[in-house]
């Protein structure tokens, strides 16, 4: 379907980086087809944009201060079902997509790809369709049925990350020793890990400590 140069795709830019809004106005301000008609440095304000503007598609960044772009993308679409949502990120592990597709986001582009991509994942959202970078779709695919780690698991994991032994792990969380000695066991199942170390690097490139 031709766009109406006429009739501008409206965008709300959300990013805490204001080099990023400005890179992302610079690749817009050239399209006859859209323009940006308001900014957001975080999730909150991006809520409170979304309601004055009501804008066509926002391009959503994940890791904000106040609230995060998932939360964010949850309260968008709690106020319009039909808001259209992109996210472009840094962050490129399954588990993060997965969270933002879930909370209603229609594309997952990575901020490094934003030159060669983002005009076309625009039309393409706007336009109704999905827009998932194929590096993100192939990872998703791989883990498609690969068993998710529970919250707690993610609390034994982060704190093993920052070099806690199970001791010191199960004093933070208040459990016993045994406990995490079996959290531990789980998480290298799940994640095929050969050992700690192994389990938090998985655990890292897929995005389950992220946020």
């Amino acid at each position: 379907m031709e766009m109406n140069p006429s009739d501008p795709i409206k965008i709300l830019s959300v990013d805490d980086h204001p080099l990023v809004r400005d890179g992302i106005n610079f690749a817009i301000q050239s399209q006859p087809d859209m323009v940006v008609v308001a900014e957001a440095a975080d999730g909150q304000q991006a809520v409170e944009e979304f309601r004055r503007h009501r804008p066509d598609v926002t391009l959503m960044d994940l890791q904000m201060p106040l609230m995060n772009g998932i939360d964010a993308t949850i309260e968008i679409k709690r106020i319009s079902p039909a808001a259209r949502i992109l996210v472009l990120t840094t962050y490129s592990g399954d588990v993060q997509a997965t969270r933002a597709l879930k909370a209603g986001a229609a594309g997952y582009l990575l901020k490094g790809s934003l030159r060669k991509e983002l005009v076309q994942a625009i039309r393409d959202v706007h336009q109704g369709r999905r827009r998932i970078q194929p590096e993100i779709a192939c990872d998703l695919a791989g883990h498609f049925d690969a068993d998710i780690l529970s919250a707690r698991e993610i609390e034994v994991l982060r704190s093993v990350a920052e070099g806690c032994s199970n001791k010191v792990v199960a004093g933070n969380l208040s459990i016993a020793e045994d406990t995490v000695k079996g959290h531990m066991k789980s998480i290298m199942a799940k994640l095929q890990a050969n050992d700690r170390t192994h389990a938090v690097l998985i655990a890292m490139k897929r995005g389950f400590l992220d946020g």
